[in-house]
């Protein structure tokens, strides 16, 4: 076979190629398809795939289902513990009876007050007498609780000092009276170690300077408040009708002082 006829057979047989389409291979067409990323696309259930816009719109739905319920909770009251609640009803129940308590109280009046130049006979007088002439050490408080009794309408007081003033106040307890004893009780101050000695330091809160304490019992009314009295210079004196039944707190006050005792005398007595 010549050069010549060689290029001619190569010729048609590229011609022949070339008219020939993908049908003509069933075989290798069908085989490319398989391999196609579409048939695993197939597999995929599209109908389960939302779209952003109806999942919005299915979230929207359940908001709406779902937002009755949830702003009925959101309005609904918080449940209380059983034990929070008795707790709050005996607090509102003991602060009504303390208010119906001094609504029955009636205003008491004021005591009678007044000074004597007779120190030196009242003193000598009382130190021949009976737990009369005592001391009251620094930093405490004497209280002297006086009952009311039924065969007197007032309580009366006098007293002096050596040397030194006192502080001085009278409170009414209206607590009904267990005994008929006139009795003293000492209770030390808690504020004296923050104050300095008579009239050196600061006046703090409740000092005798201002005429005022707390006190926490509901029962407690106030008659004289607690004053610094001069009674080395004079004697002091007075009294008071009886309001009703209850329990004179007489309150000679030495928490101020941090040095000195304070030598006190004394008397209470009652009057018709």
């Amino acid at each position: 076979m010549t050069a010549m006829e060689t290029l001619e057979a190569s010729s048609e047989l590229q011609s022949r190629l070339s008219s020939l389409s993908f049908s003509s291979f069933p075989g290798i067409t069908s085989q490319q398809c398989d391999n196609r990323p579409l048939n695993r696309l197939q597999s995929t259930n599209l109908s389960e795939s939302v779209t952003p816009s109806q999942s919005q719109a299915d979230m929207d739905d359940s908001g709406e289902k779902s937002g009755q319920p949830s702003e009925g909770n959101e309005e609904a009251p918080a449940e209380q513990a059983p034990g929070d609640g008795a707790e709050d009803n005996r607090s509102s129940g003991s602060c009504q009876m303390s208010a119906e308590m001094k609504a029955q109280m009636p205003p008491l009046s004021p005591p009678t007050t007044w000074t004597s130049a007779a120190l030196k006979e009242l003193k000598a007088k009382l130190r021949a007498e009976k737990d009369s002439m005592v001391t009251v050490y620094r930093g405490d408080i004497m209280t002297v609780h006086v009952p009311t009794v039924p065969e007197a309408k007032k309580v009366c007081w006098e007293f002096a000092t050596d040397g030194y003033d006192i502080g001085f106040g009278i409170y009414f307890d209206w607590t009904p009276v267990t005994s008929r004893s006139i009795t003293v009780h000492i209770s030390e101050s808690s504020d004296d170690e923050d104050e300095e000695e008579e009239l050196e330091g600061p006046v703090g809160h409740g000092d005798v300077e201002k005429g005022s304490k707390t006190h926490t019992n509901s029962n407690l009314a106030e008659l004289l408040p607690v004053y610094r009295q001069d009674s080395h210079l004079s004697v002091h004196g007075g009294s008071h009708d009886f309001p009703g039944e209850g329990t004179y707190l007489l309150k000679f006050d030495n928490s101020y002082s941090l040095w000195r005792n304070k030598t006190l005398y004394y008397r209470v007595y009652y009057s018709a």
